[in-house]
């Protein structure tokens, strides 16, 4: 099982420490850095100034959100990428939310799964470096009766396969994702609950497309927080305002698919309370009515010997790149959770 880092969003006070962080995962031997993007700082600027700044570990957007650009864009951006930093770019897609996606870009959250799927076909099409003419629902090109006419990128990836990830979280996203994309970027993965909420969706799609899950990367993040094992629910409460945030006010009532995800996980009661909680504007109460269980088997915390033992069971789930977001208020709280992570995945016998 190889390790990631996520370094989130860009701008949030901890721009100098978050590239000591994506250095240290490099000469620590993480296998790839993640960076997020949704209405601040655009994660293709940030991976490009990591890579310039690193040797050896990938860079990989998770995710660029499918509404912000058009996919040719994005083919020319991940070829960019990829040739910038010699072949170690990781292409994440996903389609964010209604509330951004309506909100920031002005572009309808309608048929999503039909969208990712021609926004995908045209990316790779694109970044083979053939002529470039799609017929579909949600683009076509070139545009009929007008001047455009099939063109080819200039650029030339690295790579000739760059691999594409997708963030999904409902089940017909993820059987989706099995069939047409190379990994699965999960969040708030349960390794008790990993094959009932993602990993049987994931496998039918790849039967669907006549393959195995061989060579398919299973991606979840999971905040770290490093500690003595007497003070977990100590260690829980670090993440409580996050848990909050994306069950309880990340979409609308009826569109919230985080909340939809706890509520398969069995938390259907508490799942309600922290999002009537949050939309009435209490997030303080929201936060404290996040189980200290839901916390705990979606995040990785305690010490060394206790991460191991979770990342065991990760593994034995089928994660095969387990990518951590460190806690931590200072940067050497977050190098030493950074490094914690490393020796854990050592003694579990998985690296």
């Amino acid at each position: 099982m190889r390790l990631g880092i996520n370094l989130g969003y860009w701008g949030a006070g901890m721009d100098a420490d978050n590239l000591a962080v994506a250095r240290e995962a490099d000469k620590l031997g993480y296998s790839v850095c993640w960076a997020a993007e949704a209405y601040g700082s655009d994660a293709a600027t940030v991976l490009s100034w990591v890579a310039a700044q690193t040797e050896r570990i990938d860079v990989g957007s998770a995710i660029f959100q499918i509404p912000a650009r058009q996919p040719a864009m994005t083919a020319m951006t991940a070829a960019t990428l990829d040739s910038l930093s010699g072949g170690r770019f990781r292409l994440g897609l996903g389609v964010s939310g209604p509330q951004v996606s309506e909100g920031w870009y002005g572009v309808k959250f309608d048929k999503p799964l039909a969208r990712t799927r021609e926004y995908v076909e045209i990316v790779r099409k694109a970044m083979s470096r053939e002529r470039l003419s799609y017929d579909g629902e949600h683009w076509t090109l070139p545009l009929p009766g007008g001047p455009g006419k099939p063109i080819k990128l200039t650029v030339h990836p690295a790579r000739e396969h760059i691999p594409v990830y997708i963030a999904a979280i409902g089940p017909k996203n993820l059987e989706q994702t099995g069939e047409i994309a190379e990994g699965a970027l999960l969040i708030f993965p349960s390794a008790e609950h990993l094959e009932d909420t993602a990993l049987k969706y994931i496998r039918a799609g790849r039967e669907k497309a006549g393959l195995t899950m061989d060579g398919f990367d299973v991606c979840p993040t999971l905040p770290l927080a490093l500690g003595d094992d007497s003070n977990v629910s100590g260690l829980a409460d670090t993440f409580r305002p996050y848990t909050a945030l994306y069950v309880g006010g990340m979409g609308s009532r009826k569109q919230n698919f985080y909340n939809q995800l706890a509520q398969r996980m069995g938390y259907e009661k508490e799942a309600a309370e922290i999002q009537d909680k949050y939309l009435s504007g209490d997030k303080e109460g929201a936060a404290a009515a996040v189980p200290q269980q839901l916390i705990d088997s979606t995040a990785l915390l305690g010490s060394v010997d206790r991460i191991a033992d979770r990342m065991q069971a990760y593994a034995a789930a089928g994660v095969t790149t387990l990518t951590l977001a460190p806690a931590g208020w200072t940067l050497d709280e977050r190098l030493a959770a950074l490094r914690a992570g490393v020796e854990a995945v050592e003694r579990a016998g998985l690296a």
